[in-house]
């Protein structure tokens, strides 16, 4: 995946990294974790597993930055996206501009 410094983001102030050995991309703001979204890569394809924003974060669009994140890392990658996780599905069914490089929107059971 994608490294380097984090990414700020104005509207929300979160600062997104992909921590790549934990598989998961990460927002912070003001250094402090504020959510995370995990993925896996395999053979061309990243798939949106699952994400999760603190409570102290949540309603401030951190899911939503963290979706865009990961599918524009996707698309600099050339990689296929499948999306599992519902916030992502919800992200991809809100922006048409992202169905190009998705080829999948699978339902998965409630992570534990």
């Amino acid at each position: 995946m994608s490294s380097g410094s984090p990414v700020p983001d104005a509207s929300t102030g979160a600062a997104i990294v992909d921590d790549a050995a934990a598989h998961r991309y990460e927002a912070r703001i003001e250094g402090e974790p504020a959510g995370f979204l995990e993925y896996v890569s395999k053979r061309g394809h990243l798939a949106l597993i699952h994400t999760e924003v603190l409570p102290a974060f949540q309603g401030r669009g951190i899911a939503g930055k963290l979706a865009a994140f990961a599918l524009d890392d996707a698309r600099r990658q050339g990689l296929r996206v499948i999306a599992s996780c519902p916030s992502v599905r919800t992200y991809v069914e809100r922006h048409p501009e992202t169905h190009d490089i998705v080829v999948g929107m699978v339902q998965t059971l409630p992570h534990e």
